[in-house]
């Protein structure tokens, strides 16, 4: 992986940030409540709270400076959204969509894609698992990417059914 690429994950509480970035690491995937910001190699893992109140939407702004691309990380055992309509559009970085706790017994892969369609109208979503390991390598590989018709073309040549791209806003 590029050294200058990082990424930084937001999603809401609970979703499996910590746990993804750190089997995304090679450590043991383990949960752990975020308090602040963690710089961790390549990665930044933010708190839950940063996305589930607006009020500290300046802080998701202002960490996006130093980052290359942004992991929205969606629950796939959880019906709520927490990211407005058309969120990635404001961060003028890479997006990537992922889809956490895909080995869930409640998870539903549909409808948290079609959740992140919204959140993501141009870019990658990939279904993931932490625990299983599912996803991981699909993650390190795009965020090595430097444009969106990067990620597309490895999406298009990967031929995984765990990843697609998204273009809802030319359909």
């Amino acid at each position: 992986m590029s050294k200058r690429n990082r990424a930084m994950m937001i999603g809401s509480i609970g979703a499996g940030k910590s746990t993804l970035t750190q089997a995304l690491l090679g450590h043991e995937a383990k949960a752990v409540k975020t308090q602040t910001l963690n710089y961790e190699d390549w990665i930044v893992d933010t708190p839950g709270e940063y996305t589930e109140n607006p009020m500290f939407y300046k802080n998701i702004m202002a960490t996006s400076f130093e980052v290359t691309h942004v992991l929205f990380i969606q629950d796939a055992a959880k019906k709520k959204v927490i990211f407005p309509p058309g969120f990635s559009t404001g961060l003028n970085k890479l997006p990537i969509g992922v889809v956490t706790k895909s080995d869930d017994e409640q998870a539903d892969l549909s409808r948290a894609v079609k959740q992140l369609k919204k959140v993501i109208p141009k870019g990658p979503i990939i279904m993931t698992s932490a625990i299983e390991g599912k996803g991981l390598d699909l993650i390190r590989e795009l965020v090595a990417c430097n444009s969106l018709q990067e990620m597309r073309e490895y999406v298009e040549k990967a031929e995984n059914e765990a990843v697609i791209f998204n273009e809802t806003l030319y359909k």
